[in-house]
């Protein structure tokens, strides 16, 4: 099973913005989704890398309020689920997210081999480990599963999300598929910390106190 280090999982998550034009990420990219509010990036090397929103505002402006997906608005709250190819309930926003996605990569023809997401991203990839059988690391990772306890490859995805940031507690009424890894930072400040690179400095900070191991899977 395909392993990557976290704090590289973590760049990579971060570089995801600016994917198309990084110089360390650019060249690897074997191809690119950009439909609506769905962009993701497969790289030469199997990862299927899935940008998300990179601040609070964001997320609570256009996630929470609109989230365009082959031409039909989603909420992403408290609101409608749906059930998964697996018989997995899913908040319907991230599931139909996360379809575009699968739908790009199966007609690709080409499966990824390890998946790292934030924010919508990391919902995405809660999804997708599943779907695929394949590992995966989550940053700040909203609620996508309606329901609680284990469930058939939850063991495959890792969620590492700051205990300051909100929009890993959303929608109340979901629940996080997989291991969670809860990060205390040792400064925040409310908002700011949902962006990656926050998230980056703390995967460093919970690894130099030995609270995270180096790879997923350990």
């Amino acid at each position: 099973m395909h392993r990557y280090p976290i704090y590289s999982a973590a760049q990579l998550a971060h570089s995801s913005y600016k994917a198309d034009t990084h110089p360390s990420v650019a060249p690897r990219i074997a191809r690119s989704l950009d439909q609506g509010d769905v962009q993701a990036h497969l790289l030469d090397n199997g990862v299927l890398l899935i940008p998300g929103s990179n601040s609070v505002m964001d997320y609570l402006k256009f996630n929470l309020r609109v989230l365009w997906i082959a031409g039909k608005k989603y909420a992403v709250k408290d609101a409608v689920s749906e059930k998964g190819a697996s018989g997995t309930i899913w908040h319907q926003g991230f599931l139909r997210h996360a379809k575009v996605i699968y739908d790009w990569v199966e007609a690709g023809g080409t499966k990824p081999t390890y998946i790292i997401g934030h924010s919508l991203g990391a919902a995405a990839t809660q999804v997708l480990t599943k779907s695929w059988a394949v590992p995966g690391i989550g940053f700040a990772a909203p609620r996508p599963r309606k329901a609680r306890g284990p469930v058939k490859h939850d063991k495959l995805c890792l969620l590492i999300n700051r205990d300051d940031d909100p929009v890993t507690k959303l929608p109340f009424s979901f629940n996080h598929m997989g291991q969670v890894h809860r990060a205390r930072a040792a400064r925040s400040s409310f908002g700011p910390d949902h962006h990656m690179k926050h998230y980056k400095a703390v995967v460093k900070e919970e690894q130099g106190k030995g609270r995270l191991g180096p790879s997923w899977p350990a």
